[in-house]
């Protein structure tokens, strides 16, 4: 693609992260704001330096890298060579858009559970239903399936880099923050369910043994 067609593609990812941040975060913390009166914002769990910390603190930078990615293609960062292509840049803005809406209705489906972040002293209904009975973390598999995707709109090293730090983000929050507290929270139900629903895919990552939680 040419200089031009590649700016185009870079505003474009702007575009689309734009709308993923808005919706994503500031209409669904409005609307769990209006339903209960809660943000539903608990912030990074943790001491300082815990993988719990971590996870936090990666997302964060993952959210920037999200937005420098485009930045620095506009500012002439090359992308990387073998990802360069129309074909790559379509397949990116469709699987961004699609997981920006499979965010937005994720997110909806888990209702007033809704949290970024979690809390030890609450207790928050556990979802099973709907994109959940198909997956336990239906959101961030969205959320990922969005950042593949800007990152492949624009496949420089900041976008992948981006991308790279999603992923353990995520994998970190689910494994050391959230499924040992559903676990000390619901027991043998959360037990039950994740022994049947996978991780983060269908059928994957299903926990077969309970964990010691502590």
């Amino acid at each position: 693609m040419t200089e031009l067609d590649n700016d185009a593609v870079a505003v474009a990812a702007l575009a689309v992260y734009a709308l993923y941040l808005g919706v994503g975060f500031g209409l669904r913390t409005w609307v769990q704001w209006r339903r209960t009166g809660d943000t539903g914002w608990r912030g990074i769990s943790g001491r300082f330096g815990s993988p719990e910390w971590w996870a936090g603190v990666l997302f964060t930078v993952a959210l920037v890298a999200g937005v420098l990615g485009p930045i620095t293609a506009l500012l002439g960062l090359e992308p990387v060579a073998v990802l360069d292509g129309a074909t790559t840049h379509l397949l990116g803005a469709a699987l961004a858009f699609a997981g920006v809406l499979a965010t937005v209705a994720t997110q909806l489906a888990m209702g007033t559970s809704w949290r970024i972040g979690v809390d030890d002293t609450e207790t928050t209904e556990l979802v099973t239903t709907g994109p959940f009975a198909l997956t336990r973390n239906p959101i961030f598999a969205a959320m990922a399936t969005t950042g593949l995707g800007l990152g492949l709109m624009v496949p420089n090293l900041v976008a992948m880099l981006g991308f790279v730090l999603l992923v353990v983000a995520l994998q970190l929050q689910v494994r050391v923050v959230e499924e040992p507290y559903l676990l000390r929270t619901h027991a043998t139900r959360y037990e039950s369910y994740a022994a049947s629903v996978g991780r983060f895919l269908p059928g994957l990552g299903r926990l077969t043994k309970p964990r010691a939680c502590d």
